[in-house]
C-alpha cells in the first residue's frame, strides 16, 4: 500500500499553527482534496480542534479529524495516541494528513516514530517561529542560542531547549507574524536563529500564507540529516518530555458560566501578563455585548478578541433573528435544558506557561468574573467601562 504523505506542524505555544491549518484546509476544499488532520493539545480545554471542527471542513463524523488532548504527543502517552491515530486515519486512504501539534512538543519522539512508519511517509516538518515573541524575549533572537548553551551546561531543560529543538529538527523554518515588524528586524531575527539548522532556509509566513501546492511538491523527509541528532539529543528530551510538565511548562484551565468584568479584564491584561505566561485561549462573554461569543487569543505579550459566533441566548433576544415561533420555542427548551444560569453563555479559558508563574495569573484572571452583587446590578440595567475595542475581527471558517 502507497503511503500517505504526512506533514506536521510544529512550533511553540501561539506560533500561528492553528491560522496556517485552517488556511491549509480552506486551499485543500477548492482543490477537492481528500484531507485528515490531527491536532494536539497539551491542556484538557481543547480550543484547538473546537476552531478546527468549527469550520466543518473536518470532523469526527466525517472519520478525517483526531483531537489528542490533555497531553503533548511528545511524551510517551502522547506518542502511543498519535501512533493509534494514524493508524485509524490512515484506513480511509486520504490524499495527505496533517498534524498540528502542542507548542510544549518536542520534535525527536515524532522523528523516531515516523522515520520507519508503514502507513505515513513525513514529506514535511514545518516548524512555526513567532517573530514578535523573539524581537520581545530573546532580544530579536541574539539570546535564543545562549541562553540554550547555558541551559545544556547547567542540565536544565528550558524553555530554550525547546525552541531550539524545533528547529533542529525541521525541514521548513517559517518566522510568523513578520508583518508587525519591520523587515530589517525580521532579517536580523532570521540571521540570528539560522545558525541553529543552517541546513534549511528561513522564509517568511505572514497570516498563514502558504500554498498548498508547496506542500505537495515537498520531498521526503531527511531522515539521515538528523541521526546523529537523535543519537545526542535522546537522553535529554526523554528527561524532559516523561513527566505531565515538559519543559516546566503547565496549564490551568478557568471554567465559569459568569461574564468577565470588562475593565478588570482590561487591567489583568496590563498589570499580570508576564513572559512566563506563554499561551492562553479559549471562549467567553462580556456584559454589554453579551450575544457575542468571542475568542480570547493570548500569545506572548500580544492578544486579541475575535468574534466566532453568537451565543443561542443572543439569538433567542434577538427581534429580527428571522426565527418562527417554533424555532424559538427549540431553542428555548435547549437552552433551559443546559446547566449553566446564563443559558449557553460561559467562559472556557486554558492558561499555559511556567508552573512558578502560572497561579498568580490564572488567580487574578478569576477575579475578573462578575461577582454576585455586579450580576444582580447588571441585570437590572447597568452597565460597565468597557476599555475593550468595539471592532472586533471575525475569526473565517
Amino acid at each position: 500500500m502507497q503511503r500517505i504523505p504526512l506533514t506536521i506542524f510544529n512550533g511553540f505555544l501561539g506560533a500561528g499553527k492553528t491560522t496556517l491549518l485552517k488556511s491549509l484546509l480552506m486551499q485543500a476544499q477548492n482543490q477537492r482534496l481528500n484531507v485528515s488532520v490531527i491536532v494536539n493539545d497539551m491542556s484538557e480545554l481543547d480550543v484547538d480542534g473546537v476552531l478546527i471542527a468549527n469550520t466543518e471542513l473536518v470532523g469526527q463524523q466525517r472519520q478525517n479529524f483526531i483531537s489528542i488532548s490533555a497531553d503533548s504527543i511528545s511524551s510517551p502517552t502522547g506518542v502511543n495516541k498519535l501512533a493509534q491515530a494514524l493508524e485509524q486515519l490512515a484506513a480511509n486512504q486520504p490524499d495527505m494528513i496533517l498534524l498540528e501539534t502542542s507548542g510544549s512538543s518536542h520534535p525527536l519522539p515524532l522523528i523516531k516514530l515516523l522515520r520507519d512508519h508503514p502507513l505515513v511517509q513525513l514529506k514535511g516538518f514545518l516548524s512555526l517561529i513567532d517573530a514578535v515573541m523573539l524581537q520581545s524575549d530573546y532580544d530579536g533572537g541574539e539570546q535564543l542560542i545562549p541562553r540554550w548553551q547555558r541551559n545544556l551546561n547547567q542540565g536544565r531543560g528550558g524553555v530554550e531547549n525547546l525552541l531550539a529543538g524545533q528547529i533542529l529538527f525541521c525541514s521548513h523554518l517559517m518566522l510568523t507574524k513578520v508583518d508587525r515588524l519591520n523587515a530589517d528586524a525580521v532579517l536580523d531575527i532570521a540571521h540570528a536563529v539560522h545558525p541553529i539548522n543552517p541546513a534549511v532556509a528561513v522564509m517568511a509566513l505572514p497570516w498563514g500564507n502558504l500554498p498548498i501546492s508547496e506542500l505537495l511538491a515537498y520531498p521526503e523527509y531527511d531522515f539521515y540529516r538528523v541521526a546523529k541528532l537523535v543519537e545526542e539529543l535522546e537522553e535529554e528530551v526523554e528527561q524532559f518530555t516523561d513527566d505531565g510538565a515538559p519543559y516546566d511548562i503547565e496549564s490551568r484551565v478557568i471554567a465559569d458560566d459568569r461574564p468577565f468584568h470588562p475593565q478588570r479584564l482590561w487591567d489583568t491584561y496590563q498589570q499580570f501578563l508576564g513572559a512566563g505566561i506563554h499561551r492562553s485561549k479559549g471562549f467567553f462573554w462580556l456584559p454589554g455585548r453579551d450575544d457575542l461569543a468571542l475568542l480570547w487569543n493570548q500569545a506572548a505579550g500580544s492578544i486579541s478578541l475575535e468574534f466566532i459566533s453568537y451565543w443561542k441566548a443572543g439569538v433567542l433576544r434577538h427581534e429580527n433573528s428571522l426565527l418562527n415561533s417554533e424555532e424559538r420555542r427549540i431553542l428555548q427548551q435547549q437552552l433551559d435544558d443546559m446547566p449553566g444560569r446564563f443559558g449557553d453563555r460561559r467562559c472556557r479559558l486554558t492558561v499555559i506557561g511556567l508552573s512558578g508563574q502560572l497561579d498568580p495569573f490564572v488567580s487574578a484572571l478569576q477575579r475578573c468574573f462578575l461577582s454576585e452583587e455586579e450580576i444582580d446590578w447588571w441585570q437590572k440595567g447597568g452597565t460597565f467601562a468597557d476599555p475593550w475595542p468595539k471592532s472586533v475581527a471575525r475569526l473565517k471558517s
